[in-house]
């Protein structure tokens, strides 16, 4: 009996390896509060030091590709039967069209209710700031975007960093490793070595978090400084509102009434991912992090690396929210307000042009002025009166599409039975630690579908 306990007694020291990272993240709130200081005291300093934030997102996008493959190919490749797999993406994009629809009816309501966008006026340089919008926007086309997801060679799409270019080629690896049956075990095994230094790599990169957020914040705060706040905090506030009146009031019960998750509990474990969201304002900084927590708390490997990545892309409740409320704002702005018949077209366009922009700092403004440029040119040019707020609200945007995309694949998972919910008490309780110094788990759950055979032979 001495001797089976001995081998335990080790491992009570693996949860003082997060307790050193606690350090990094309130390193990371410090540097948010300089850059907000450095951006007033210092606005040009503030500006010059943007490169220090975009260097860390660039630093984080590097990791997204590798991750994504890694965790869909072991999860895919290691499931009984593919059909499982095609449910959980064909349940996903349904639970992704239906969410992005309620969004943008909320934003309807609540931009038609405030109606915002009285008493300013536009200036010859807000008007060429939204000609620059829109032309960075360009043409939008759904085929396009179709066989966009095609990457040009087999590695193409690590090289460019396409997120839904990652997951088809993902998928058809592991598939093909699927079809090999024993054959594919050596290969799995790789695949799941390389993952563990890949998720290495990026918890070493996490530590240039402080650094980051500090240059992003001084960069825009000083470039933005606090007169566009106080001309147009109503559009800010209300989108604020409305945001978190769809992650508690929509959300919130769905997620507990389907899984029987708290959601305050749920975005407190993501909490260290809200702070980094806040502090680089792009979702995508969090996305290997977030496949990660999800399976420790309990996704099984296929649901989480398969739903997170399509989330990214399809699941954008945040942008659904902004562009409504910005388009009715830029309308009334302008002295052209819409009917309601033109609003529910024009969103609903701008809902089909947005799917791939998620986590790109910025995108969502492109959107919005491209839609416009597309259904209604002549109000293209009050989008120029809400660059000076964007980056504030994509910061609202970001944690949205973030939370969101956490709910979602908690609801997925229940929803195809890959959801360990004992765990997840567990793990939200505190009493399992993330691990993250390695960002992964030992004893990663797999399908609960595998686990079921042992119980039909007893």
């Amino acid at each position: 009996m001495s001797m089976s306990a001995s081998p335990v007694e080790p491992q009570a020291a693996t949860p003082e390896r997060p307790d050193r990272t606690r350090y990094l993240y309130l390193a990371v709130i410090v540097a948010v509060l300089a850059g907000i200081a450095v951006g007033f005291v210092a606005p040009d300093l503030g500006a010059a030091l943007k490169p220090l934030g975009t260097a860390f997102v660039a630093l984080i996008k590097m990791m997204i590709s590798p991750i994504i493959f890694c965790t869909i190919v072991l999860g895919v490749g290691s499931v009984a039967k593919a059909a499982s797999v095609g449910k959980v993406g064909g349940l996903a994009l349904v639970y992704f069209l239906v969410m992005s629809t309620v969004a943008l009816a909320i934003g309807l309501v609540v931009g038609n209710l405030i109606d915002p966008g009285q008493g300013l006026q536009l200036t010859d340089e807000l008007r060429k700031a939204a000609e620059a919008q829109a032309a960075t926007g360009g043409e939008s086309d759904t085929t396009e975007f179709l066989l966009g997801i095609i990457p040009t060679t087999l590695v193409s799409a690590f090289t460019e960093g396409q997120v839904l270019q990652t997951l088809l080629v993902a998928l058809l690896a592991g598939f093909a490793l699927q079809a090999m049956g024993p054959k594919a075990a050596p290969i799995l095994a790789g695949i799941e070595h390389i993952q563990r230094l890949v998720f290495r790599i990026l918890a070493m990169i996490m530590w240039a978090a402080p650094i980051g957020a500090f240059g992003a914040m001084a960069a825009v705060v000083g470039a933005t400084g606090m007169d566009a706040l106080k001309s147009l905090g109503l559009i800010m506030v209300s989108f604020y509102a409305t945001c978190l009146v769809f992650v508690f009031v929509i959300l919130g019960p769905l997620l507990w009434s389907v899984a029987r998750i708290n959601v305050l509990a749920l975005l407190n474990y993501l909490r260290r991912e809200f702070l980094l969201i806040l502090s680089t304002s792009s979702s995508e900084s969090a996305l290997p992090r977030l496949i990660a927590k999800m399976e420790h708390l309990g996704v099984s490997r296929p649901v989480a690396g398969i739903t997170v990545p399509t989330g990214y892309s399809f699941n954008l409740d945040g942008t659904a929210i902004y562009l409504t409320m910005a388009t009715l704002f830029v309308a009334r702005a302008t002295g052209a307000p819409l009917e309601l018949g033109e609003q529910i077209a024009l969103l609903a366009f701008m809902m089909i042009a947005s799917k791939g922009a998620a986590g790109v700092t910025g995108a969502g403004l492109a959107t919005l002025a491209s839609g416009l440029q597309s259904h209604r040119p002549e109000l293209v040019d009050g989008v120029g009166l809400i660059v000076g707020i964007d980056r504030f609200m994509s910061e609202a945007r970001a944690l949205t599409n973030f939370a969101g995309n956490a709910i979602a694949t908690v609801l997925v998972a229940t929803w195809t039975n890959e959801f360990d919910r004992e765990r997840a008490e567990e793990v939200l309780a505190g009493r399992e630690p993330f691990d993250e110094t390695t960002l992964l788990d030992e004893d990663a759950p797999t399908p609960l579908k595998d686990r079921e055979e042992p119980a039909l032979q007893s």
